[in-house]
């Protein structure tokens, strides 16, 4: 089961990873209202989410934060390595905390909560990037979204 959950996640990232290619970089400064954050601050805030509550919960598997939760990083391939590097670091430390049957230090009552709060997470803000992009006529058509989020999520894998 430990592996269909870990798998899930590193699915939850190729679909972040795969949305973050598929904004034009032009677009990464959309927001859906005036005061809300920009889509590049979006991207920017999940991967510092991601390395804040591992440093919280899980500081023995903790690196460096990034030096700002909300910046605008308009480049698609710094985005998608940011955020598999930072997957990588989740997906570690929930490893890690589970093999050895630990709890998490400082919020959730288990690690497979914390995975699953950091899914949630991101697909708010996946719908809100979606969202504004429409909104500023930017939208990602469901022929290039649907491979990229729900194929990622429901087709078998060939060993599955």
């Amino acid at each position: 089961m430990l592996e269909a959950l870990l798998d899930s996640w590193d699915r939850n990232n190729r679909i972040l990873v795969g949305l973050a290619r598929a904004v034009a970089p032009d677009a990464m400064d959309v927001r859906a209202a005036p005061d809300s954050p920009s889509v590049a601050e979006m991207f920017s805030h999940m991967h510092y989410v991601r390395l804040v509550f591992v440093a919280e919960d899980a500081p023995e598997s903790a690196v460096p934060l990034p030096a700002g939760e909300w910046v605008a990083e308009r480049d698609p391939d710094r985005v998608a390595q940011m955020l598999d590097d930072s997957a990588r670091v989740v997906h570690e430390a929930v490893n890690r905390r589970l093999s050895e049957g630990r709890a998490m230090d400082q919020h959730y009552d288990h690690p497979i909560l914390f995975l699953q709060h950091m899914i949630w997470h991101e697909g708010y803000h996946q719908g809100q990037i979606k969202l504004a992009l429409k909104l500023a006529g930017r939208p990602i058509p469901n022929t290039v979204a649907g491979p990229l989020t729900w194929g990622v999520w429901m087709n078998k894998t060939p060993s599955g």
